[in-house]
């Protein structure tokens, strides 16, 4: 069965500080209750892009050291425009256990894909990890063409690609091209069009509380049962309009209380929910989950 991975979120207190205790729970209810496959720790749903470097190696700590046991699979998203940070904590994080790694391109500058090469080379180089490239061009505003991944594919220690992005014939010509390299699917709201063009799986944020229905959604496409897949897809759709309408991070985690998980608050600059967010928040656990 394809892998479903939940893009793990970062507990914040109200002064933005990490809550230790809030970050353990959100991993132990996906293990216990969404019964995940995996973690993606570190990337854009943790927040870690407003992290310092302790902090994000504490999360990395947090998330391995309550996984232990559970025999799921955990990627740990170090990439950073940073890329002595980067090395830092792919370094960290293999020596913590970690053996898959991740890294988002390189951004804001407009790097040439010679420099986003040498930036992949240089974070694998000194390590015994594997690492799955992070596409999401959405937000970088850099685009991999189909050559640009055969190049970094080159690297055998480059597995895979987190691919978040909506150009579908992309996808559908990475998988023809590269049928042994790992796909993993970053839009929620596209899992089946996904699975159609047979990835191995999907990393997501909405799957912190909505996994039970992925999962069922890709055990109905696997046993060919379409019409009960998209009908599933409809549904998640319809959650996720209600999160992106209500401001989906802070919803994500008022949701989340509501299901009994201390998941803190966001960091700023992201806006701490309104009593409205709050309601918003409300109306969507007693629509889908209660």
């Amino acid at each position: 069965m394809k892998k479903l991975y939940a893009a793990l979120m970062t507990a914040f207190d109200e002064s933005g500080n990490i809550d230790e205790q809030g970050t353990r729970e959100m991993v132990r209810y996906n293990i216990d209750v969404n019964q995940i496959d995996g973690l993606y720790v570190g990337g854009s749903t943790g927040e870690n892009f407003m992290l310092g470097t302790a902090e994000k190696k504490r999360v990395f700590e947090i998330a391995i050291d309550e996984a232990k046991g559970s025999n799921i699979d955990l990627i740990a998203q170090v990439g950073s425009p940073n890329l002595h940070e980067a090395k830092e904590l792919a370094k960290y994080v293999t020596d913590l256990g970690y053996e898959t790694i991740s890294a988002v391109t390189p951004f804001y500058y407009n790097f040439n894909f010679e420099e986003i090469k040498h930036y992949y080379d240089e974070i694998v180089k000194d390590v015994d990890t594997k690492l799955v490239v992070y596409s999401i061009p959405a937000l970088t505003g850099v685009s991999l063409s189909l050559d640009n991944f055969a190049k970094l594919f080159e690297n055998e220690k480059i597995i895979g690609v987190k691919y978040t992005n909506a150009d579908f014939y992309l996808l559908e010509r990475l998988r023809d091209r590269f049928p042994d390299k790992l796909i993993l699917s970053g839009f929620d709201e596209m899992l089946l069009p996904a699975l159609a063009l047979d990835v191995d799986g999907a990393i997501g944020s909405t799957f912190n509380i909505n996994a039970q229905k992925a999962k069922a959604e890709i055990s109905a496409f696997e046993a060919g049962d379409i019409d009960k897949a998209r009908k599933l897809q409809h549904e998640s759709n319809d959650l996720i309009t209600d999160l992106l309408n209500n401001g989906i991070y802070a919803t994500l985690k008022l949701v989340l209380q509501e299901l009994g998980v201390n998941a803190g608050y966001t960091r700023e600059p992201m806006a701490k929910a309104t009593p409205e967010v709050k309601a918003g928040a409300k109306k969507i656990y007693e629509k889908y989950f209660k």
